[in-house]
């Protein structure tokens, strides 16, 4: 009976960088923006410090830094990619701050990124945050504008 309700519950998933909150259909990339990885919402970031917006494990560190994914403990599967066309960077502009297999809590710094380097040297500094495996889940994105890192609620995702 526990079993049924820990799978019943839902899942918030917070801002995991302070900025403005955008629907993923106004992302300038059709991979993101045609939700092709997921359903999610992104952020045009404020500041390069981007935390945990759950509590969860690393399950992926790109090896050029720009994306992570992480997935708590019902199993909802996250990946924040900071800024796109950043691949090309290679690793340039990011501090990774946690290792795969790492335990972590809502808030918790994950990545440093240099927004100006990015800026300047990627399409955009928007970040998606997608929940990848939103298939078999239910994803409600929250029409937030202004998010700050760790406080506000962008998405609740619940078991289908």
């Amino acid at each position: 009976m526990l079993s049924g309700l820990f799978k019943k519950r839902k899942v918030e998933i917070y801002a995991p960088v302070n900025g403005e909150i955008i629907p993923l259909d106004q992302v300038p990339d059709p991979v993101f923006s045609q939700k092709m990885m997921g359903e999610g919402v992104a952020v045009i970031p404020t500041d390069g410090t981007f935390r945990a917006p759950v509590e969860g494990t690393v399950v992926l560190i790109s090896d050029t830094k720009h994306a992570i994914g992480l997935r708590t403990n019902n199993g909802t599967e996250i990946l924040i990619h900071i800024g796109l066309e950043t691949v090309s960077l290679q690793g340039k502009g990011f501090t990774v701050l946690v290792e795969t297999g790492d335990k972590i809590s809502l808030g918790q710094p994950l990545i440093e990124a240099d927004l100006e380097y990015i800026r300047e040297h990627a399409t955009s500094i928007v970040t998606p945050i997608i929940v990848t495996n939103s298939s078999d889940k239910v994803v409600q994105c929250l029409h937030t504008k202004n998010g700050l890192a760790e406080k506000t609620l962008v998405m609740t995702v619940s078991n289908k």
